[in-house]
């Protein structure tokens, strides 16, 4: 038989209940194997009882002291008993100062305290019931977590001045700075922002022109690593430069953001569009287009494209790819059966072969083919290859060599370049 004998407002304050007759603090803290909420119970005495009813400090304070056990305990493991109840009468009965002493040598939750409004520069200080005498039954999880950033900051050496606090929540990286940056003036205040958008300006102007392009090799929104670290770079030095007195934290929240940005913009570009925009990119090699083609996988997957079809075969090619490609299926080939030709593509090697047949099978005999095999620059160099076969077919491609016959030559060129 269990009965609640004291609960406060927060549900998450530990509760004093009665079961079988013996007084428990009951609280709840991690989870189980199945992401369940843990509930953990000690006996305590009804002195103990009296304190946590009257006062509001030390029963937080306890609070703080026991999470760490229960932390400890684990998905399936049991609360330590008797570590919880060594803590009772030093917390709750204790002088203040003893109580500031035994919190120098325990492990206790900051944060939660933070959260139910303790002054924060007392706690540091380590005077922890002068702390605790702000503190409220209401909690306030983002004071909590502003608290913990700046902790993590702090660790690290980064000190923020009030503009680099201010371009912080202006992309809402003041707490994660995991999180995928946007743009939030309302959570800067009004003296600052105009010095926010400055700088803001300053790294628009600087990658203005500047575009991320799509890798489908990753998938079908997956954006070029390259052209990221590319405007990355080129951001974050314009914005040293006009503002070198921000610290490293907010000139990467910037270019995060002006690349973030530039990424979804390529997600949400048709692939006809993205595909224009590279072959702006690419040398003519030709004007041989071609009427019907023929794209397949590692999978033995074929897809069909005719030139009188709605859409470019460089767009349909790069669509497959993006449904397609895979850890296990990163090898892709382009076919003209009509002229005999076609390259492959092979992603896990950065490497492509052009293949064109010297002659055709006969009376029962093989057909006989040229195989020469090049190395490709990142996702944008098979663009341009794809582009220029796709307009004039193998001839196309001389210009985008060197390429090589021999096997021998060819791996040995892979491992030089793989080395560097």
């Amino acid at each position: 038989m269990r009965d609640v004998v004291f609960t406060r407002r927060s549900g998450w304050i530990p509760n004093v209940i009665r079961e079988d007759g013996e007084l428990k603090l009951m609280l709840g803290a991690g989870a189980d194997a199945n992401h369940e909420p843990r509930t953990f119970t000690f006996p305590i005495s009804e002195a103990h009882l009296g304190v946590i009813r009257e006062d509001l400090a030390r029963h937080l304070l306890l609070w703080s002291a026991v999470l760490p056990l229960c932390d400890a305990a684990g998905t399936r493991g049991r609360l330590d008993e008797n570590a919880a109840v060594a803590l009772l009468d030093p917390i709750l009965l204790a002088a203040p100062a003893d109580v500031d002493a035994l919190f120098q040598r325990i492990g206790w939750d900051r944060s939660r305290l933070v959260a139910h409004g303790a002054d924060i520069a007392l706690l540091e200080r380590g005077q922890v019931c002068a702390a605790m005498r702000t503190a409220t039954e209401t909690s306030d999880g983002k004071r909590a977590q502003e608290y913990q950033a700046n902790r993590r900051r702090a660790e690290r050496g980064a000190v923020l001045g009030p503009l680099d606090a201010a371009i912080l929540r202006y992309t809402g990286q003041y707490l994660h700075g995991a999180t995928i940056p946007r743009r939030i003036p309302d959570a800067v205040a009004p003296a600052l922002l105009p010095e926010v958008t400055r700088v803001i300006a300053t790294a628009e102007q600087a990658c203005a022109g500047m575009r991320i392009g799509r890798d489908p090799r990753r998938g079908k929104r997956a954006t070029d690593k390259r052209d990221w670290d590319r405007m990355k770079t080129t951001v974050e030095a314009a914005v040293r430069r006009a503002h070198p007195e921000l610290v490293d934290d907010a000139v990467r929240t910037v270019s995060f953001l002006m690349c973030s940005e530039a990424a979804e913009r390529s997600r949400n570009t048709p692939m006809e569009d993205d595909e224009e925009a590279a072959d702006h990119r690419a040398e003519s090699g030709g004007s041989a287009r071609k009427t019907a083609l023929s794209f397949t996988d590692d999978k033995g997957v074929e897809k069909r494209w005719l030139r009188d079809g709605p859409r470019t075969a460089a767009a349909e090619f790069w669509e497959f790819v993006g449904d397609r490609s895979a850890a296990d299926n990163e090898v892709f080939t382009i076919e003209d059966e009509e002229r005999g030709e076609g390259i492959q593509l092979h992603f896990y090697a950065d490497s492509i072969a052009r293949i064109t047949t010297l002659r055709e099978g006969r009376d029962g005999s093989e057909p006989e083919y040229q195989v020469e095999y090049s190395l490709v620059d990142g996702i944008g160099g098979y663009r341009n290859l794809v582009s220029a076969f796709v307009r004039g077919g193998c001839a196309a491609l001389d210009q985008h060599g060197p390429w090589m016959s021999d096997v021998a030559d060819f791996e040995r060129a892979r491992r030089r370049r793989n080395a560097r």
